[in-house]
């Protein structure tokens, strides 16, 4: 049942005890209180408590789309660093990236940076397989990876790097400043690199999703958000409660295990799905 067979009988009511349950639905799904309380006010601000109403306002939440397409620098390759904490589906997540990016067009070249989490570069290796791509690694250091793969693309010609960083705790100086490393080093190798740092959220984790934004974005410059795992969880509200605590352009949305479930973000699709699914 979509969030409006939910709140449909409790969003006009005056009784603060209905105001409550209605509260509690929208903190349930991962809404937070910041973005639960704006809801409600504007309903009642609105006037108007139906499901268009309702759809309205959690659009507008989510603001507008960021870039549909990555970032295409003036002199090739582009450089994109993918980022997160463990478990969130980044590997995966890049790999969903190299199939959009291919089918655009552009050819693609993956740097397996990941050279804390055993098997890391292993798994990358099965996804360049299955792609046909390119894949470049062996290094122990995650910032000598990123340099190698960007000498690689500009020496073969290939358009784009996507670079699966080590998944780290947002809390863990030291892979933080590991992280700050590789930006570095890449900057280094190509002025303006990298041209996009995308942070992969896990939509299941809820409100630790919102703490995990800030402190990658405190760390490396973010350009936008991928959030996965929308398949496997009813608590959608943690995308709007995301777009209201972090200032940054939700990019994609994981929407299952495939290599094509990575949709670019839409807010009035994202809206409706959370309202009247």
């Amino acid at each position: 049942m979509g969030l409006w067979g939910r709140l449909a009988r409790l969003v006009s009511g005056r009784d603060p005890a209905v105001r409550q349950e209605a509260e509690r639905i929208l903190l349930e799904a991962d809404f937070g209180v910041a973005a639960t309380a704006a809801i409600l006010d504007a309903l009642d601000r609105g006037g108007a408590h139906d499901e268009a109403a309702l759809e309205r306002i959690v659009a507008e939440l989510l603001g507008p789309a960021g870039p549909p397409a990555l970032a295409r620098a003036a002199s090739p390759p582009t450089v994109v660093l993918v980022l997160g904490v463990n478990g969130t589906g980044k590997t995966t997540t890049v790999a969903k990236l190299a199939r959009r990016l291919e089918r655009e067009g552009r050819s693609v070249l993956l740097a397996a940076a990941d050279t804390f989490r055993a098997g890391a570069a292993q798994q990358l290796q099965i996804w360049a397989d299955r792609l046909g791509v390119p894949c470049i690694g062996g290094a122990t250091d995650p910032a000598a990876v990123a340099f190698d793969a960007v000498q690689a693309a500009a020496t073969r010609g290939i358009d784009t790097v996507l670079v699966d960083t080590a998944g780290r705790l947002h809390t863990d100086e030291r892979l933080i400043e590991e992280l700050k490393k590789v930006a570095r080093v890449v900057a280094k190798r190509l002025p303006g690199a990298p041209h996009e740092a995308l942070l992969v959220l896990d939509a299941t984790v809820g409100q630790n999703a919102v703490a995990q934004a800030r402190e990658f974005a405190a760390a490396v410059p973010l350009t936008g958000l991928v959030i996965t795992k929308l398949d496997g969880t009813a608590k959608g509200g943690s995308v709007v409660a995301l777009r209201r605590a972090v200032s940054l352009p939700i990019r994609f949305l994981g929407t299952g295990e495939g290599i094509d479930d990575l949709e670019p973000f839409d807010p009035g699709a994202h809206a409706r799905r959370l309202v009247r699914d």
